[in-house]
Parts: C-alpha cells; structure tokens; sequence
C-alpha cells in the first residue's frame, strides 16, 4: 500500500488524483498546516527532510517526492498510458517539456509567495516579493495558454497536464482570474473538474468550491 503525505487542497492532491486514477491502495497522511505548525513539519521531516508535500512511500517503503518524478513512476510501475503518453508517441516530447515547466517553474511562484518571509526580511519587502511573484507567475500561465491544442493541452488526448492545470488553475490567482483572462484554460480546467474518475478527489480537497448541493 502506498502512503500519501499532503494536506487536503495542496499540492498532494496531484499525487492523491492519479493513485484514485489507477486504483491503486493508498493510504492518506493528513498533515497540518505546514506553514503555522512545527509539528507537522517535524512528523513530515521523519520522512522527507523538506518537510514539504507531495510525499509518497511507496509500497517497499522508498520515499518519492517532486511530483513530475511521481508521475512518470507511477504510468511505469502500473504499464497505463493513460495520463503519461508512451515512448514513441509523437505528443510525449511536449508532454515531458510542460509537466517539468509547471513544477520547475510555476509550481516554485507558490513556494516562494505563499510565505515570503522565508526568503524576504520585512514586512514591506515581503509584500512586494510577493507582488512580483504573482506577476511572474501570471506570465508563465499566459505561456501555458499559448500551448493549449485543444480541447486537452495535448489536443484531443487527455493527461497529466490537463490534471495540474485542473488543480493549479484553483490556486493563486484562481478561477475568476482565469475566466477573465484565460479562457482557454478556464475551459480546460472546467472539463477536468467532470472527470467521473476524479470526482471524489475533487470533492475531499476542494469542497468550498463546488455547488452547494455536492460539497460535503
């Protein structure tokens, strides 16, 4: 059985949507908030120095972290090809390039301004990291539109890709933002929020935004 690290609507949540994807027996470590409790960061650092999710142990008690790496670890150990398109399929190249963009880059624009003060002393100057920040990562997201092929990132095959953007497009600057000046990517990440197989995942780490009538 693997053991899943994370904390309901962070970035565990990829980790959680592909073991529901491919069914694979898992078991779900909540933490606490990990920026306000010491011990939670001190429990996660049992396991991954870091102290920062998503982490998994797999089944023989290897520890994964860094999604993109979960990602390719999982579509080899279960043979799907599913959300990982194969070696040799003519869509893998662009797949590899934007699954490592969103967590060698956008991904960090959260790290890092969703606590300034860990790298930025003063109050002033943590707000205006944080300001720029926001603004960069408002720029990487604008390339990742420009990518779209329709109506999946990939164009007509659905991956992994459409599911970061399904989560991260649910974070800062969120989904009003990107109705409003993204809509390729609103339309995406709507569609991937009525994916059947992922439904109960959406509903345990996002219940505050769906209907009234399906939350909790």
């Amino acid at each position: 059985m693997y053991q899943l690290f994370g904390r309901a609507g962070w970035g565990s949540v990829l980790v959680e949507s592909q073991l529901v994807w491919y069914g694979l027996p898992y078991r779900f470590e909540e933490l606490d908030d990990l920026f306000t409790s010491k011990a939670a960061r001190a429990r996660l650092a049992e396991v991954n120095p870091l102290s920062q999710v998503p982490t998994l142990v797999l089944p023989d008690g290897q520890v994964m972290t860094e999604s993109a790496a979960i990602t390719l670890h999982l579509a080899d150990v279960t043979g799907e090809i599913s959300l990982v398109p194969p070696v040799g399929d003519a869509t893998r190249p662009k797949f590899l390039r934007w699954i490592v963009f969103m967590v060698a880059n956008l991904y960090p624009t959260f790290t890092y301004a969703d606590d300034p003060a860990r790298f930025v002393t003063g109050a002033a100057a943590q707000a205006a990291f944080r300001k720029s920040v926001d603004a960069y990562a408002i720029k990487l997201w604008r390339m990742v539109e420009g990518e779209i092929a329709g109506p999946w990132f990939l164009g007509d095959r659905f991956s992994m890709m459409d599911i970061y953007i399904g989560v991260m497009t649910r974070w800062r600057p969120r989904r009003d933002w990107f109705a409003q000046h993204s809509p390729r990517l609103a339309e995406l990440a709507q569609a991937v929020d009525v994916q059947p197989k992922l439904a109960s995942v959406w509903k345990r780490n996002f219940p505050l935004l769906l209907p009234p009538e399906e939350a909790p």
